[in-house]
């Protein structure tokens, strides 16, 4: 039996990395399509790469000339017109096309938890979110109307050794160790999945050319949830500090930084918690095994190894100080 032929375009990303890594040592014949830019998470040997820009479909025609896939994976599809040049690009020549979304798209705030595949799209909070459901609308018509061959993938959040979860990046673990106060929002104490991205892969990989994909949607998130301060705790552990936390209001936070605060109400505001028995019906077995704490030590380990990576942002940090001398209870 030949080993499948998948395309994954993007393949550097905290997810599409572990991804590839996975479906290379499932003996997948893996192809990945990108600019041929990208340094922080090179490839694993095996892949064959193909370079064009994503974003003109002429050469990603030319790139892929007389190639066929059994799955095409976009890891970097937004808007729906960067989905409808896919469909038109891989008409007739992939056996599933796998979308990833984003488990932001569900309803926001959930009117019920855990969120299921059958939750509700919808999020009047963030653009973003908005996107990645018309993207998915396109798609559904696409397969009812057409038999296009759509898988959709819905990750929440995804992490590695480079993210630190916690809003502000290295920012954020910067002030950890100077024994700044690190800002959480809210009162701390809604529920949060974090899903390392070894774990979301062994879901994912085995999705790929399964029969019983088309036209369906699924997210795949660890089941193991935390409060946000019991991720800054695990933080600071990690550093070998005491995390001193303030808390502050999501409202607040999104006044005095747009860009931080859509992110906050579009998503993480609310306690979110998903319920996976639809993935196990597919990948029997599979459950994430990686707890955060471990996650964690990964983080700091990372950014710890190498000074390049402790480049805090000083208009942020500047900012997370009026935030905690507004916000702390004296």
């Amino acid at each position: 039996m030949s080993a499948l032929r998948v395309l994954f375009i993007g393949g550097s990303g905290v997810i599409s990395s572990a991804c590839a890594r996975e479906a290379v040592n499932a003996g997948i014949d893996l192809y990945v399509l990108n600019r041929g830019q990208s340094k922080t998470r090179p490839l694993p040997d095996g892949v064959r790469e193909l370079q064009a820009d994503v974003r003109n479909p002429e050469a990603v025609r030319d790139a892929i000339d007389g190639l066929d896939f059994d799955s095409v994976v976009d890891w970097v599809a937004f808007t729906a017109e960067h989905v409808r040049s896919d469909i038109d690009v891989f008409r007739g020549r992939a056996g599933q096309y796998v979308f990833i979304s984003s488990a932001s798209a569900y309803q926001t705030p959930p009117a019920r938890l855990p969120v299921t595949e059958s939750t509700p799209l919808r999020n009047p909070f963030w653009q973003y979110s908005r996107d990645k459901i018309a993207c998915e609308d396109l798609l559904v018509r696409e397969y009812r109307e057409n038999n296009f061959p759509a898988t959709i993938v819905r990750p929440s959040h995804t992490y590695d050794a480079t993210k630190t979860v916690l809003s502000g990046g290295w920012t954020a673990l910067a002030r950890m160790l100077a024994g700044k106060p690190v800002i959480v929002h809210g009162d701390g104490t809604s529920l949060w999945t974090v899903t390392h991205n070894t774990d979301f892969a062994r879901g994912f990989v085995p999705l790929l050319a399964h029969p019983r994909t088309l036209g369906e949607a699924f997210h795949i998130t660890s089941d193991d949830f935390l409060t946000w301060d019991q991720i800054a705790h695990a933080l600071a552990a990690a550093l070998g500090v005491t995390a001193r936390i303030v808390h502050v209001p999501s409202d607040a936070i999104a006044a005095a930084d747009p860009e931080w605060g859509a992110g906050l109400l579009g998503d993480k505001t609310h306690s979110l918690v998903f319920d996976n028995s639809k993935l196990r019906s597919v990948v029997p077995g599979w459950r994430a095994v990686i707890p955060f704490e471990r996650g964690a030590r990964e983080i700091a380990d990372w950014y710890l190894a190498d000074p390049a990576r402790q480049v805090p942002d000083e208009k942020l940090d500047a900012l997370m100080d009026k935030l905690a001398a507004d916000f702390t209870v004296y």
